[in-house]
């Protein structure tokens, strides 16, 4: 038999395989209604999909191509770019999201998936208000439709989720998966609706590869609770090798894990293994790119952003501008985040306002003058109108207040300071309501 690299039987999976499902899971995020965006264009996901692929995601979720004429589309190019860098990246995997039904089945079949992700809900609450189904009616229809795909489609990759785990009683699920387990290389346990804890979780995987030990689990973390990143690292740490991830955690609701937030998290627990073939210094700039194609900034609540560098109380500036690591103690710049940011205004102590002036635009002063400069600063900013910026205002009073004139900028020193005071850093996208404040900052590279 001729070896087939793009066959999944002949893959080695990693310590940790992410399946990125932004393009699925994504999708439902209520922040492309904010823009009046509602859905990614094509370009938007071919796009998407070439940053997953160069950052090394091997395994990419996408919709049923029977969801809508589009989305069958929308297969063919998305499948277009991931055949264009196999020479470079090597294969990656097209799996399709799919209900216990022949009809998606046969849509993703036809469409070129390389998996399909099947599930149905097993708690109580999706049984009686969702589907209708008891467990007889679930096994059977489940476990005949994956008996024909197995036989006639052997080198498709199978998995099966019940949906709801973490409110489906563990002896349901395993009256399901017991019956499954013959056609899957994966089950799925999605705490869909962010009830699960971490020392759930952690039971629950256990028990599954106690259970299961020669098939593999994945998780699908919401975080209505705000524990999706928690539970993802619990479940890693319990055995779990395969973790649906969206770039930034979008997705229904709260979203689910974030992918560059759990990569960041266990570079900083040493868990390196779990890294292979990942390009984390390119965390950064796909963050920025997925969020300027829903017209927002990273938002703040994302580890990997210039956020968790970004400084406004005068004692963490004057710290900072210091020694870096006083406020700064994780290795952002692994992940592409190569710059601090320290944002003027009202919090700002005279050292920030002598560094401005000084290092960023060059005034001659001492730091007797800058202390002055930065009382009346302080209580003029205060009444700052909605067109104006700290920043003119502190200009204003070096030049017209204290008559400060400007020395030459040091050749030395030209390149080491990004003064971002009227357009956006190249690090940020470009957006229409881009927050007011960072128009008004100072960056310092690092490194």
């Amino acid at each position: 038999m001729t070896f087939n690299p793009f066959l999944f039987r002949n893959y080695q999976p990693r310590p940790l395989e992410i399946i990125d499902t932004t393009l699925r899971e994504g999708s439902q995020s209520s922040l492309l209604h904010d823009h009046y965006k509602y859905f990614f264009t094509q370009e938007d996901k071919m796009e998407i999909t070439r940053a997953l692929i160069l950052y090394g995601v091997k395994f990419i979720e996408l919709f049923a191509p029977i969801v809508s004429a589009q989305e069958k589309e929308d297969w063919a190019a998305i499948k277009a770019v991931r055949n264009e860098l196999i020479m470079q990246k090597g294969y990656t995997f097209l799996l399709a999201h799919v209900r216990c039904h022949p009809d998606d089945v046969e849509s993703a079949i036809a469409a070129g998936a390389d998996g399909l992700n099947f599930y149905i809900g097993l708690s109580d609450v999706s049984r009686n208000y969702n589907h209708g189904k008891d467990f007889d009616d679930i096994i059977k229809r489940a476990g005949k439709l994956l008996d024909e795909v197995k036989r006639n489609h052997p080198d498709l990759i199978l998995r099966f989720s019940g949906e709801d785990a973490f409110r489906t009683p563990e002896v349901n699920l395993f009256r399901v998966y017991d019956e499954i387990a013959p056609y899957v290389v994966r089950f799925g346990t999605p705490d869909t609706v962010g009830v699960a804890t971490p020392a759930g979780v952690r039971q629950r995987i256990e028990a599954l590869r106690r259970r299961y030990p020669h098939i593999d689990c994945e998780g699908h973390f919401h975080d209505d609770r705000g524990f999706a990143l928690t539970n993802a690292l619990e479940a890693v740490n319990a055995g779990m090798r395969y973790m649906n991830t969206t770039l930034l955690g979008v997705g229904e609701r709260s979203g689910i894990t974030s992918m560059t937030a759990l990569f960041f998290n266990l570079y900083i627990d040493k868990m390196y293994d779990h890294l292979e073939g990942y390009t984390l210094r390119a965390s950064y700039p796909i963050n920025v790119m997925f969020a300027s194609k829903l017209k927002k900034l990273v938002p703040s609540k994302e580890p990997v952003s210039l956020t968790n560098r970004t400084h406004t109380a005068g004692v963490h500036q004057k710290a900072v501008l210091n020694a870096a690591a006083t406020y700064e103690p994780f290795p952002l710049d692994q992940f592409g985040v190569s710059e601090s940011e320290m944002l003027l205004g009202p919090l700002s102590g005279w050292n920030m306002v002598y560094y401005f002036l000084k290092e960023i635009k060059y005034y001659n002063l001492g730091e007797g003058t800058a202390r002055k400069i930065a009382a009346v600063f302080k209580e003029r900013v205060y009444n700052i109108g909605p067109n104006d910026s700290p920043t003119r205002i502190l200009v204003e009073i070096a030049e017209n207040e204290f008559g400060l004139s400007h020395l030459t900028a040091p050749e030395r020193v030209k390149d080491n300071i990004v003064q971002r005071m009227d357009e956006p850093s190249q690090a940020e996208p470009e957006v229409p309501e881009a927050d007011f404040a960072r128009q008004n900052a100072v960056s310092i590279k690092r490194g």
